[in-house]
């Protein structure tokens, strides 16, 4: 029966998991007893069928915690999506899975950021505010909004916490500020907006000390977006830039550096790539179900018997 709870997962339809619970009110018991990589929860959050989603937390609350084999919650796979609805059911069940990190050490905010839902990190943030300000891969939030250039997040979450000097001067692995991940990647509209409405700091370096006025100048003023960068800077009350007289390494250093800091946005593709492999696998999943992958229990005990305990999860 298990394979036909996840093809009405796959489906969202209620009346289908309403006559399966009918049928063997431990069925989501049962689930949520073995090692599967993804409950119906997951696959229902993930596709956005609100309805399923309900229905689920209504009959077994606890599946809204559960992981997949990304460490993924229901939540994770929502947010991903942009799914709104299904995140404010989710979130009105158990706020605390806010918190929860998947494999890549992503809360759901960060996913948010990353996946450029806007209104979906408003949900997430208004439900748990500590959540916009776990650390992340040597950084913060603010941070992964500059990497993946997610201008309408960025400026939601300086309206938030821009006042906070700390958090908006935080560094990442290489000791550098939002500011200075700007100037290196050109991005003039955040450059201008970290200005206008945080309280960052102008002339701080980071650990190869360059300041972001340093690393804007590197660039020379070879086109419109470097000349306003470093204007704007100027106008804010950037000092002169601190290259050392006539050494003409720390040019090169500093060009080095802005290439080698410069955000990856295929990373931005890979991030939309892997929500599509995964609706993807959860239909080969439900497939495989219908091939009747699941064995009679008979088959669970000898081969718990050959196996002797190497497997992680028991049944």
């Amino acid at each position: 029966m298990e394979n036909m709870l996840y093809e009405a997962a796959a489906e969202g339809d209620v009346s289908a998991l309403q006559m399966l619970l009918w049928d063997d009110k431990l069925i989501l018991d049962r689930v949520l007893s073995r090692c599967f990589t993804e409950t119906p929860l997951h696959i229902a959050a993930m596709l956005g069928h609100r309805e399923f989603v309900k229905e689920i937390l209504s009959r077994k609350p606890e599946m809204a915690k559960e992981l997949d084999f990304r460490k993924s919650s229901p939540l994770h796979l929502a947010t991903a999506k942009g799914h709104v609805e299904v995140v404010k059911l989710l979130l009105s069940e158990n706020p605390e899975v806010c918190l929860f990190r998947d494999a890549d050490g992503r809360n759901p905010c960060h996913v948010a950021v990353i996946k450029g839902h806007t209104q979906v990190l408003k949900e997430l943030v208004r439900a748990k505010p500590e959540a916009a300000r776990a650390e992340i891969g040597g950084g913060n939030i603010l941070h992964l909004c500059v990497k993946h250039y997610q201008l309408e997040a960025l400026e939601y979450l300086l309206d938030m916490m821009g006042d906070d000097r700390e958090f908006v001067n935080s560094l990442d692995n290489d000791g550098s500020t939002i500011l200075h991940l700007a100037a290196a990647d050109r991005q003039v509209e955040i450059v201008t907006l970290t200005l206008r409405k945080s309280r960052v700091e102008l002339n701080m370096v980071n650990s190869y000390g360059f300041s972001a006025q340093d690393i804007a100048l590197a660039h020379g003023r070879r086109n419109l977006k470097d000349i306003e960068i470093q204007e704007s800077l100027k106008q804010a009350g950037a000092v002169q830039p601190s290259l050392r007289g006539k050494d003409q390494t720390v040019p090169v250093e500093l060009e080095r550096y802005s290439r080698r800091h410069k955000p990856k946005r295929e990373n931005n593709w890979l991030e939309q790539k892997r929500g599509t492999i995964m609706v993807v696998a959860s239909l080969i999943a439900t497939m495989a179900f219908q091939a009747g992958i699941n064995p009679p229990a008979i088959y669970f005990q000898e081969n718990e018997k050959i196996k002797g305990g190497g497997s992680s999860c028991g049944f």
